[in-house]
């Protein structure tokens, strides 16, 4: 099973505000689209919540909500009391990649129970007064690639850049 996160956040770790997202990025959108479909998204419930509707479940992925409350029903999702009992769910996956897309406890604990293979982060080039974080990574634990950089423009108010970050070899996990 690969196990993997992506996540956009700008200068300060930010990631929320309010429980939604605070830039519309249509480039940083579309490559998440992209590098999700066909996989398995691991979700809370607030962020799954702070998710549209009309976009719930994400279309061609595997949804997968974390809730606690086994009483909340998730219509077209596998729920799941805990992150540790979804990725013992999906031990066996050898085909598609697990993704951990939020929100910020999630991450905290898939970054705790050091089950990260590999991870996207989008780099938004400004600082957005969040009250919910990505928590702080060790650099030196991971080897980094940009995918790509987008500028300012008239879709983008806001730069950024995406890195692919892969465990080192000799990293813990």
């Amino acid at each position: 099973m690969k196990v993997a996160l992506i996540v956009a956040v700008d200068r300060a770790n930010g990631i929320g505000k309010n429980n939604d997202l605070m830039w519309h990025l249509p480039a940083d959108m579309k490559f998440f689209k992209e590098t999700t479909a066909g996989q398995i998204v691991i979700t809370g419930r607030k962020n799954y919540e702070s998710i549209p509707e009309r976009f719930r479940p994400l279309p061609n992925r595997e949804n997968v909500v974390l809730s606690r409350d086994q009483a909340l029903q998730f219509e077209g999702c596998k729920q799941f009391n805990s992150l540790e009992a979804s990725l013992e769910h999906f031990k066996n996956e050898t085909e598609r990649t697990v993704f951990i897309i939020g929100g910020g406890e999630i991450y905290r604990q898939a970054l705790a129970l050091d089950c990260i293979d590999e991870m996207y982060i989008s780099h938004v080039d400004h600082e957005f007064g969040a009250d919910t974080f990505f928590p702080s990574i060790d650099q030196e634990q991971w080897d980094k690639k940009i995918l790509f950089q987008q500028t300012v423009d008239e879709k983008h108010l806001y730069a950024f850049e995406t890195i692919h970050y892969t465990k080192k070899k000799n990293a813990t996990k």
